[in-house]
């Protein structure tokens, strides 16, 4: 199309111009009259008389005429098609959005700008003026579903689509249509703070996009009754494939350390990539979901609050958890390196295959972490202690080097402890290409394969 448009202005304007070629060629030969008169004040009967063919001048004035002329009309032509064009692509995205919006419709979900849609959801004071590196990309939205059809999604919150529960309630596997396949949470609200953590989980998940985090597809609110949609994680949580029934049999070395990069790289993007910083505040297995390729993403953002708040607010993190940090259990102080505390007894947990005992976080729950400190740092113990499912499928250097980072991540003291983006750094070499990271395999697949039997 633009070819054929370039092409036809230059043939107009060549059109134009041979009367000039003709000119410039013409008055290099015409003698002079004697009176050395120009050659354009010259008469037929001048040119009779003199026994000289007649020359016939054209002037420049009517040459800037006639490629005026062409250029209008070019002109004219391409801005006819531009205009059937952006009418074309008007047309059609119309049509697309309305055939959306139907569909959509049928589904039960509205989509509405957040701040329409957030109407009676209270924005956390800590989120105002927030912005993420991604905010710009894609104008924050979010769905309101209605309940009728979720309510259908899922049976009627049948028992045989429960995927999980916890103490924040049940989620439920429901099929929107033929294709769609969601996972719906019913909150229970009963709880302290719970409809507080509804609305703060909606607030930060409706503002912040990143592959390893979680993806909130929209909400639901009837009567006492809260409803979150979120992408369906078709391998569950890292907590059930590593002590559910399968102990852990689905994870080799290589996807272990893909699980702990991508987590690493959901938490460098919250702290790294958002203004202000991110804490999430509730890592722990339970909280890294897997899809069906074990991408992890972070989920419950419930409890996230930006980096720096100084004292507990009245939503507070269970202090029963190992994955809390002694400087919040001593003074509610949260900065991203709590995140990386937790951060470090994933990886412990990872490496070990065994749960971490909760019991009462006091200042003697840190002898958990002292207690496997002499095994994590002796590399003649370090073998003994790692999960049999990968004990002999790795390389003892690399185990070496992901225990030493657990080990810093894990330090009393905050300050000696690394950023999230250092911790990335050293891990991605230790992950194959083919799962995310930088190393170059050269061992048989069967070594790092993702099926149990290659174990």
């Amino acid at each position: 199309m633009w070819a054929f448009i370039i092409a036809t202005l230059f043939s107009l304007i060549i059109d134009a111009t041979p009367a000039e070629s003709t000119l410039s060629n013409i008055s290099g030969h015409v003698p002079l009259a004697k009176e050395e008169q120009p050659i354009s004040q010259f008469s037929p009967m001048d040119a009779e008389s003199s026994g000289k063919p007649e020359v016939r001048v054209v002037h420049h004035q009517d040459l800037n005429k006639n490629i005026l002329v062409a250029l209008i009309v070019a002109s004219t032509v391409l801005g006819g098609l531009l205009l059937l064009l952006s009418c074309f692509w008007i047309f059609r995205h119309k049509k697309l959005r309305d055939s959306n919006g139907k569909s959509q419709k049928k589904m039960g979900v509205y989509p509405l700008p957040y701040k329409e849609a957030a109407k009676g959801i209270s924005l956390n004071p800590s989120m105002v003026g927030f912005t993420s590196s991604r905010m710009g990309r894609k104008k924050a939205s979010v769905a309101i579903f209605d309940y009728q059809s979720l309510e259908a999604a899922t049976n009627k919150y049948s028992s045989s689509n429960v995927l999980s529960e916890d103490g924040s309630g049940i989620v439920y596997k429901a099929r929107l249509d033929e294709k769609l396949l969601v996972a719906v949470k019913k909150v229970d609200i009963t709880g302290p703070d719970a409809e507080r953590k509804f609305d703060n989980e909606v607030n930060w998940l409706s503002k912040i996009w990143h592959q390893n985090i979680i993806k909130l597809l929209g909400y639901c609110i009837h009567g006492k009754t809260r409803l979150l949609v979120y992408e369906m994680m078709q391998n569950g949580s890292l907590e059930t494939q590593l002590h559910g029934p399968t102990q852990g049999s689905a994870l080799t070395w290589h996807l272990r350390l893909k699980i702990a990069v991508d987590v690493a790289r959901g938490l460098e993007y919250l702290h790294e990539h958002c203004n202000p910083p991110v804490v999430h505040r509730d890592l722990q297995l339970s909280n890294i979901l897997l899809n069906s390729d074990f991408c992890a993403k972070l989920s419950h953002f419930g409890v996230a609050v930006t980096s720096g708040i100084e004292n507990k607010d009245n939503t507070e993190v269970s202090e029963t958890s190992a994955y809390v940090a002694p400087e919040y259990i001593l003074d509610g102080k949260l900065t991203d390196k709590s995140d990386v505390y937790a951060f470090g007894i994933v990886l412990f947990e990872l490496l070990m295959g065994r749960k971490l005992m909760e019991y009462k976080a006091t200042s003697e729950n840190q002898s958990l972490v002292k207690r496997a400190m002499p095994q994590l740092t002796d590399r003649t113990r370090l073998p003994n202690v790692v999960d049999p499912v990968i004990k002999n499928a790795m390389d003892l250097k690399h185990l070496y080097q992901v225990a030493a980072v657990a080990v810093l991540c894990v330090q009393p003291e905050p300050s000696y402890r690394p950023l999230i983006t250092d911790v990335l750094h050293s891990l991605i070499p230790l992950v194959p290409v083919e799962l995310g990271g930088s190393l170059r395999v050269t061992e048989p697949p069967s070594s790092a394969g993702p099926k149990p039997s290659d174990q």
